[in-house]
């Protein structure tokens, strides 16, 4: 029984810490892209939630792409890259390969195309542009940051999982505490009966010295009483001879 109950604490703590994390992960991809000019990045990574199919089949619309910072001046054509850029007027965020490096006095420009797309794209971008290079992908994981930003994904797979661990941790903290507070009254039984069965030990020691004393005593009365006698004989004795 204690094995199973191990078991699926062991099981619970390893979902609830599995929320956690995604909830941090979540937490931080929303965070590095709300601000397109500047993009956080975690130990240099940042990712990001690819929202159109005009990189397959290199990835697709859902899936989840890491960036990580890079030295704009190693890259080569062909590489992926992570830029700022201008789509339908707006400043955004867009994941494309190199197609073309020109490079006039120590000034590179880049320009891009989707793998998915029949021409390159408009705006040619510089070095100040780059945010990072492409280096790996979650498939389909885009999909679960997506349905997070939702108010009732949030709420099922964030807010409930962590509700559920800190009614859990209450839960923990309250039973420890019980079996705190039993393991203390065991233990104050436990020097309760040792004190009780020490001083029993100490009356009976007591009581032997004072039967052993009383012996003394008792032996050293009838040494001087024989003595007594002794002396009243031997003073018999004499007066006799003296007659």
């Amino acid at each position: 029984m204690k094995a199973l109950k191990k078991g699926v604490t062991i099981i619970v703590s390893i979902a609830l810490w599995g929320v956690i994390l995604l909830a941090a992960l979540f937490a931080f991809t929303t965070l590095a892209t709300r601000d397109t000019a500047n993009v956080s990045s975690l130990a240099g990574y940042t990712p990001m939630v690819v929202k159109t199919d005009s990189m397959a089949p290199t990835f697709y619309s859902g899936d989840l792409i890491l960036i990580k910072k890079c030295d704009t001046s190693k890259l080569t054509e062909g590489d992926i890259i992570c830029f700022h850029t201008i789509i339908n007027n707006e400043y955004a965020l867009n994941t494309h390969r190199i197609e073309k490096i020109d490079e006039i006095e120590n000034m590179r420009s880049y320009t891009t195309k989707g793998d998915n797309n029949a021409i390159a794209d408009t705006h040619i971008i510089s070095d100040g542009d780059i945010v990072g290079k492409y280096v790996g992908k979650l498939s389909k994981f885009g999909h679960v940051m997506d349905f997070l930003s939702s108010s009732m994904g949030f709420l099922i797979v964030i807010v409930l999982p962590m509700l559920l661990f800190f009614i859990y941790q209450v839960y923990h903290l309250i039973m420890v505490s019980i079996n705190l507070k039993k393991a203390m009254a065991v233990e104050e039984a436990v020097k309760k009966a040792e004190t009780e069965s020490s001083e029993k030990a100490e009356a009976q020691a007591a009581l032997e010295e004072a039967r052993r004393l009383k012996a003394e005593a008792e032996a050293a009365l009838a040494a001087v009483k024989a003595a007594k006698e002794a002396g009243a004989e031997a003073a018999a004795d004499k007066k006799d001879d003296n007659q």
